[in-house]
């Protein structure tokens, strides 16, 4: 009973979920805030509501946008977001999915030290994209586009021993209806200066019917 107990209020803690976990572990509940910059300046942030749900936000001076919450259980957590995306010549996508991370840890499993978690889910778009136009005056037309699908991929973290950096990488792709295809991926560096405040770099490419996007740059982070 003494064990039984002593497991409940190890699950119940909010340390259990927040300190012990890597800080760049998709699946921690926390409440915090951060900048990022690349070809735009984004702001983000997330409030932990208790030791299982969150709410979180982003938005670039591009008016790009993403809101969404998680829900953390014993095998991992999952995400819903909304989320709006811009591209070249007035293409944008609206996004919406449901998802989760699931940390092989939980397993047991840390192949060469990498903290892994596959992703997977259900994802739905909607926007305009812009093909060639036969139009001289013009040289795109916008055409309405939906689909439904699924996305699968691998998000990964390498602590560096006797050190506050940490290695990461991501990859993923999604397939749906109506022809729809994308991936993406990604890879970068993180530093972590105390129990609050870390930075990270990253580099990422994602492509899909409507358009692609490269990235370099990097984010703070302060976690209350």
């Amino acid at each position: 009973m003494n064990r039984l107990i002593l497991a409940t209020l190890l699950i119940l803690s909010p340390w259990v979920h927040s300190e012990e976990k890597h800080h760049e572990d998709p699946t921690r509940i926390v409440t915090k805030v951060g900048f990022g910059v690349s070809d735009t300046l984004t702001l983000f942030g997330s409030l932990g509501l208790d030791d299982a749900r969150m709410l979180s936000a982003r938005i670039n001076d591009d008016s790009e946008w993403r809101v969404g919450g998680s829900w953390l259980f014993d095998i991992g957590i999952v995400n819903f977001n909304f989320s709006k995306t811009d591209y070249d010549h007035g293409s944008y996508k609206n996004n919406y999915s449901i998802g989760t991370y699931v940390p092989l840890t939980y397993f047991n499993i840390e192949p060469a030290g990498w903290l892994l978690f596959p992703m997977a889910g259900y994802t739905y778009n909607d926007g305009k994209q812009a093909t060639e136009s036969d139009d001289i005056d013009e040289d795109y037309v916008l055409m309405r586009t939906s689909s439904h699908g699924a996305y699968l991929g691998m998000f990964g973290v390498r602590p560096i021993e006797n050190s506050s950096w940490s290695i990461m990488s991501f990859a993923g792709a999604s397939t749906g209806s109506n022809s729809y295809s994308s991936h993406w991926f990604g890879a970068g560096v993180s530093y972590k200066f105390n129990d609050n405040a870390s930075i990270n770099s990253f580099a990422y490419h994602s492509n899909d019917d409507f358009g692609s996007v490269n990235k370099v740059g990097g984010s703070f982070t302060y976690q209350f």
